[in-house]
């Protein structure tokens, strides 16, 4: 942390230098951080915005505040929930390839499991809104299109799934993505229209296994897309 910072959003650029710092790992779980008013001093913001800040980096289960001003770092591997994901896996304008591997795996397995609850917990509405966002992914006019298509397509898959944990975890992962569509570009392809539309229907059936199996298929092939396009 050694340059002062402009001033312009300064809560939000401390949260985020203080948020890279952790993960990065330039101080240990254990280690104590420096005090408010040194952070104020060193990063050339007023205690407001340190405050702020810090409270933000305590809600991700970053750090803990002891006696006002005492702040030691914790385990995010321990404390951090999906949230933590979003500053992880996208970090300084580009992606970590680990990270966005175990996220991409973690992913596939949801989905697939989101497919076969699907099949038998969608209403009729889930149903033809599915079919409906596949025939428009299949014709989308761009890549950015099919992003957006995509996003609300598995966010309507989950929905039909029934499992408010999954919901949640699909909701922080959504701005990540949504700001950070270019990352993310390969995962859509002309050629993997297909699966939407075919998952469409196995849920549509209540066939959960296919479901399952035409979800898996088409995570592996984004994931596989992805994890190319970064090596």
């Amino acid at each position: 942390m050694a340059d002062a910072l402009t001033r312009t959003s300064l809560p939000d650029q401390v949260f985020h230098r203080l948020v890279s710092d952790v993960l990065a790992g330039r101080f240990a779980p254990g280690e104590r951080l420096p005090t408010q008013r040194a952070l104020a001093a060193e990063l050339g913001v007023n205690m407001a915005s340190v405050r702020e800040g810090v409270k933000r980096l305590e809600q991700l289960g970053l750090v803990e505040v002891r006696h006002g001003d005492a702040m030691r770092v914790l385990d995010w591997r321990l404390h951090g929930g999906p949230d933590v994901l979003v500053h992880l896996i996208a970090r300084d304008g580009s992606l970590d390839v680990e990270m966005v591997r175990a996220v991409m795996e973690a992913r596939r397995l949801l989905l697939a499991e989101s497919g076969r609850l699907a099949a038998s917990r969608r209403t009729e509405a889930q149903a033809a809104l599915l079919a409906s966002l596949a025939e428009q992914l299949a014709g989308a006019s761009d890549d950015v299109a099919a992003q957006h298509l995509d996003f609300a397509w598995f966010a309507v898959l989950i929905e039909a799934a029934g499992n408010v944990v999954f919901l949640l975890v699909m909701n922080s992962i959504r701005a990540l993505y949504l700001e950070n569509l270019e990352l993310f570009r390969p995962i859509v392809a002309p050629e993997l229209a297909v699966h939407y539309a075919d998952a469409a229907r196995a849920v549509r059936d209540g066939d959960g296994d296919a479901a399952a199996a035409e979800i898996a298929a088409l995570a592996a092939a984004q994931e596989a897309r992805l994890l190319e396009a970064l090596a």
